[in-house]
């Protein structure tokens, strides 16, 4: 079940019958109210969100779904207007796995779909990942920071794993979108660059391991000096 949440009926229902034709169950919303009421029904495997909307809009409805424990750990695609680059971290900030930015096509929304999902299915657990006081625990899917948890969103955790499982690797762009976000993902690699800026803010005084290499990419490795942009 995908449940697609957006006032505007045309675009409403140009997802539904989408997503229908992928072979995908379908419930949709005008807005946050009867969204919430279907959630305590039934929980989807993803969340097509719009960020204006009446009353809450996305962000507010985003930062509920994140904050109470039934509901947090469900995929959220933020589908939206907005362009600007703030608003895309904000809501991946927020919690969201991905963003795609109106118009978009068909297609692309259908990939990305599938790719969250993909994404968000049972994963191997691997042995606890640690780096200086950075610490990752894939089993219970928790991040510490210097012994105490940080929240991140389901692909910065991704991203994270994959960069310490390669600890000390220098990894293209090109690489950890194929890697983190799947070889069918249609967005490019500015991707990485929001997910990168946002886990910097999170890491906190731990935000220099996760280190720029110019002309290449990121590698995630100690590093007792600042971060290096």
């Amino acid at each position: 079940m995908i449940y697609v949440v957006e006032d505007d009926q045309g675009i409403r229902e140009l997802e539904s019958y989408a997503l229908r034709q992928a072979g995908y169950e379908v419930d949709s919303f005008e807005e946050g109210a009867s969204f919430f009421a279907a959630l305590e029904k039934k929980l989807p495997r993803l969340v097509l969100l719009d960020v204006m909307l009446p009353g809450d809009d996305g962000f507010a409805i985003l930062k509920k779904l994140k904050e109470n424990s039934r509901f947090m750990d469900i995929p959220v695609l933020m589908v939206t207007a907005k362009d600007m680059e703030m608003d895309k971290v904000r809501g991946l900030d927020g919690g969201a796995d991905d963003y795609v930015v109106k118009p978009f096509g068909v297609m692309e929304l259908l990939s990305r779909v599938k790719a969250v999902l993909r994404r968000s299915a049972g994963k191997q657990e691997t042995e606890e990942l640690c780096i200086g006081g950075l610490r990752l625990d894939d089993s219970r899917r928790k991040v510490l920071v210097e012994n105490h948890e940080i929240s991140l969103t389901y692909m910065e955790y991704e991203l994270l794993h994959f960069l310490m499982l390669n600890r000390g690797m220098a990894l293209s762009r090109e690489r950890l979108l194929d890697a983190v976000w799947g070889m069918d993902y249609v967005g490019d690699t500015r991707t990485v660059d929001v997910h990168v800026r946002a886990l910097r803010v999170k890491l906190g005084a731990l935000c220099g391991y996760l280190q720029t290499v110019r002309g290449v990419g990121y590698r995630m490795e100690e590093f007792d000096g600042k971060e290096n942009i």
